[in-house]
């Protein structure tokens, strides 16, 4: 007669064992499709997460011919509302956005430091899928209407936040410095300063279908220009840029020094600690600096000394944010005397 196993001893333990097994099955399930979803999460929060610092990020947004565009406004800590503060607009790159650009270049500490706003615009995805400035869209003047919507977000920051409107100065990276040397060019009564990092300057490209060209040196800026008003430029580009040709820096500061009437010094090598080296070069209309050219040694497509971790930032590099400051302040300056 055969034995009933069911109810066995054996059979029971069998079942324990089963059960106990299925519940850290549905646990670690659960688990994994928790870390998953938080992973999910973070990617989808990661491009809008701001630096924590001391200080008001402000969110806006303007109208102008190019749409809508929204921004992010630093308010350093202590501000009162009868001061008048320079404004210093950072232009991010494809690829990025306003909060993704302000994690990198820590400007909001530069300013907290130095007592200056700082605005991060933030292009529409619907304008460009990668996040890119039209910088470069000049024939069917939709470069143009980008630019007049980043100056009516300025207007509105100058009318609504403590701003001195004659101390604004704009600065970007990649495709945010093509637009930003497309500001200071079609505004340049606007600004104090305007710096560039791994950009192109004006001309170098009048469609989509040019921008290739553009980047890889292939079809540079004209240099050969008429003598025009324009701000003071600070040009910073990385030896080893493979996205945007060095060449495009030489091209922007002899353009801008052409439009100026100034003419290059000796070019002097710098270096700063365990940092990259880079190689500085002033272009001078008298005792005015009009246009400071700098090529950092081993630098890439990235802001240089910008935070590690984050995209299109490298900090081994020169701390280019305190460079673009020292270039803005130093020129607030000369116009304040």
């Amino acid at each position: 007669m055969s034995r009933r196993v069911r109810g066995s001893p054996l059979a029971r333990a069998f079942e324990r064992a089963a059960k106990a097994m299925t519940r850290r099955v549905v646990r670690s399930g659960a688990r994994a499709a928790g870390a998953a979803a938080a992973r999910t999460v973070k990617a989808i929060a990661d491009p809008y997460r701001l630096p924590s610092t001391a200080g008001d990020w402000i969110a806006g947004q303007a109208v102008g011919p190019a749409g809508l565009r929204r921004f992010r406004l630093f308010r350093p800590p202590g501000v009162r509302s009868t001061e008048r503060l320079p404004l210093l607009v950072m232009l991010h790159g494809c690829g990025q956005s306003a909060s993704m650009f302000a994690r990198s270049t820590r400007m909001d500490r530069v300013a907290t430091k130095e007592r200056f706003l700082v605005m991060f615009p933030e292009q529409d995805l619907a304008a460009n899928p990668q996040g890119c400035w039209n910088w470069y869209d000049t024939r069917n003047r939709r470069a143009d209407a980008e630019a007049a919507t980043l100056m009516a977000a300025i207007d509105q920051a100058c009318l609504l936040y403590p701003v001195d409107r004659d101390a604004v100065a704009v600065a970007g990276l990649s495709a945010g410095a093509g637009m930003a040397a497309l500001l200071a060019t079609s505004y340049p009564q606007r600004f104090v300063a305007v710096a560039m990092q791994g950009g192109v300057a004006p001309g170098g490209a009048h469609s989509a279908a040019g921008t290739l060209a553009a980047m890889r040196g292939r079809s540079l800026p004209p240099t050969a220009v008429p003598r025009a008003e324009r701000p003071p430029l600070l040009v910073i580009h990385g030896s080893d840029d493979h996205v945007v040709s060095p060449l495009n820096a030489h091209a922007a500061a002899a353009q801008w020094a052409a439009a100026l009437g100034a003419s290059p010094g000796a070019a002097r090598r710098v270096q700063r600690g365990v940092r990259h080296a880079q190689t500085l070069t002033d272009f001078r209309a008298g005792r005015c600096l009009c246009v400071r050219l700098c090529i950092v040694d081993g630098l890439g497509h990235a802001w240089s000394g910008g935070s590690a971790g984050e995209r299109f930032s490298d900090p081994k590099g020169p701390d280019a944010s305190a460079m673009v400051w020292r270039f803005v302040k130093a020129r607030l300056g000369a116009v304040r005397q």
